[in-house]
């Protein structure tokens, strides 16, 4: 009779990477915010095909048009209803009522404003629309303009979301950098390094950003002011990264496990790559799935504030631009869906954020080790 050769997962020495999918399947908000990012980052990739209509298209007789509801009973398929329009002679205010005979009939996959996805593929289909081109067609109202909230919250999701990747991938390469090099030596060089951040940090960041948004020239481009604001916020929010990593660095330098590298002839360079940061890899996703909403919330509030991305870009904070008017905000509550959509994104990265650290605990992932062993056992 032959011996059957038990395989690693009955002996408990599953691959990092598996027992890392495993703790993180069983935080159920970390999965709830990995429901949420994934389908968001997607629509604002291919941003284009998913709004109704270009960010820009405007429909001035139509301005802070109300939501309409889609409809997908009755003889005419998926339809919305047209609008009628009365002004008021004494305040000028237009409001708009529901016409059931002004049928707006909606498909999907259907001929619009002409794009490039991605920049590169010429193509004029979006996955909803109305079926006639020009049609009023607003599922979440229209702005001052009359341009399509829905469209114009699409479109600012790519540049809200990819302003907090890019600022936080350079943030980090700071942090890392020179915290670790202030941490790994220590000593006068760790004594330079310190007052310089301390010196950062005491500065108020909210006028520093005011400052340093009013010092861009005017004349730049949005794709130019975008990477501006990309570059401020990543030389702002590094310090906090740095302080953390030269903590553990100090912590770590004495370890056994650093000492016998050195004594083996490892390269210092060698010696935090391969040994000293992958020991806090947990510390660091969490340090960084934090910084990613800071650096969205950070880009909303500088465009809010007129000081960050301007017209004719569009972002989230952008959209928030238009929504400071007590009145506007009375009269169309529709104008603050992009600060919900920047709730929502910030809860679910940091749910995401949390559970990665989790997952990527070693004490953690020895803790599932160990409770498989007992119930294999048992």
């Amino acid at each position: 009779m032959f011996l059957r050769r038990p395989k690693a997962q009955e002996v408990g020495t599953l691959p990092q990477w598996r027992l890392m999918w495993r703790q993180f399947r069983r935080h159920r908000l970390a999965m709830a915010g990995a429901a949420i990012l994934i389908p968001v980052y997607f629509v604002a990739i291919f941003a284009e095909f998913f709004a109704p209509m270009s960010s820009s298209t405007a429909n001035t007789s139509m301005t802070y048009a109300p939501p309409q509801v889609l409809r997908l009973s009755g003889e005419h398929g998926p339809h919305v209803y047209g609008y009628t329009t009365e002004r008021d002679p004494k305040t000028y205010q237009q409001t708009y009522t529901e016409d059931p005979s002004k049928v707006v009939e909606v498909g999907l996959f259907v001929h619009g404003d002409a794009y490039k996805l991605l920049g590169l593929i010429p193509s004029d289909i979006h996955l909803i629309g109305p079926v006639s081109k020009g049609e009023p067609f607003f599922l979440l109202g229209a702005d001052q303009n009359g341009r399509d909230l829905l469209s114009r919250l699409i479109h600012g999701a790519r540049v809200s979301l990819s302003i907090g990747l890019v600022g936080v991938a350079a943030s980090f390469l700071l942090g890392m950098l020179i915290g670790g090099i202030s941490g790994y030596f220590g000593g006068g060089v760790d004594n330079v390094v310190q007052r310089v951040i301390e010196f950062l940090m005491a500065i108020p960041t909210l006028p520093l950003w005011m400052a340093l948004s009013a010092a861009l020239p005017t004349d730049w481009g949005p794709l130019t002011r975008y990477f501006a604001i990309t570059v401020l916020l990543s030389l702002i929010g590094w310090t906090g990264l740095a302080r953390d990593v030269r903590g553990r660095f100090l912590s770590l330098r004495e370890e056994d496990f650093v000492t016998a590298a050195r004594l083996d002839g490892v390269g210092r360079l060698a010696i935090i790559f391969r040994h000293m940061i992958p020991s806090f890899a947990s510390h660091i996703i969490a340090s960084l799935s934090l910084a990613i909403p800071a650096m969205i919330l950070g880009e909303t509030s500088l465009s809010f504030l007129g000081l960050g991305l301007q017209a004719p870009a569009v972002s989230w904070g952008v959209l928030l631009e238009g929504a400071q008017n007590v009145r506007v905000v009375a009269n169309a509550p529709w104008m603050l869906a992009p600060g919900v959509a920047v709730v929502v994104v910030v809860v679910a990265m940091n749910f995401f954020g949390d559970g990665l650290r989790d997952a990527a605990d070693p004490y953690g992932n020895r803790k599932v080790s160990r409770r498989g062993r007992r119930r294999r056992a048992a």
